[in-house]
């Protein structure tokens, strides 16, 4: 997967709202995540629209959204929002931890990201997915039974993912 679908690269942020209304606007990651890290820092939630492909096939690009918070004890199986280099975020699973030495992974990924504990920035709540207002939070039986089957899928993951995106989506659609 190219380098680029592995990071997020810009974000849908709803800081304000103007009479009962949610204002989205589009900012450059550059910009946004560090602003979106202070946030976290200071004990809020924050609610931002994905991007990339890197988490397919159950998450999609300007589709799905992640709530998170400050990540307080980052754990393997986690999916977290992390500064893999200096201003580039990924928000992917954590797949080991060694030490001061985390490896993540975006589900659709093959490849991996190095960086360290300090780096993690937030920890993800919940998704909301496919337009729905209904959190598929992190620590539900949902999540958890997903996850426990895609990462121990990861020696045929690639085949799997590769149908997903030849066959499945012009068929049937995103998942």
């Amino acid at each position: 997967m190219k380098k680029e679908n592995a990071n997020i690269t810009q974000h849908n942020f709803s800081p304000t709202t103007e009479k009962n209304r949610v204002r989205e606007i589009q900012l450059p990651n550059a910009l946004l995540i560090p602003e979106v890290v202070k946030l976290m820092e200071e004990g809020h939630t924050v609610t931002l629209r994905l991007r990339g492909f890197s988490m397919r096939p159950f998450l999609e690009d300007n589709r799905d959204k992640a709530l998170m918070k400050k990540a307080t004890n980052p754990k393997v199986g986690d999916p977290v929002l992390a500064e893999i280099g200096d201003k580039h975020y990924v928000l992917h699973r954590i797949i080991r931890i060694e030490g001061d030495r985390v490896t993540l992974r975006g589900d659709g990924n093959i490849g991996v990201e190095i960086c360290r504990l300090k780096d993690i920035k937030g920890a993800v709540i919940g998704f909301y997915r496919k337009g729905r207002e209904t959190l598929d939070r992190t620590d539900g039986k949902k999540w958890k039974t997903y996850s426990w089957l895609w990462t121990h899928l990861f020696p045929v993951r690639r085949y799997l993912l590769a149908a997903y995106r030849r066959i499945w989506i012009p068929l049937f659609g995103t998942i």
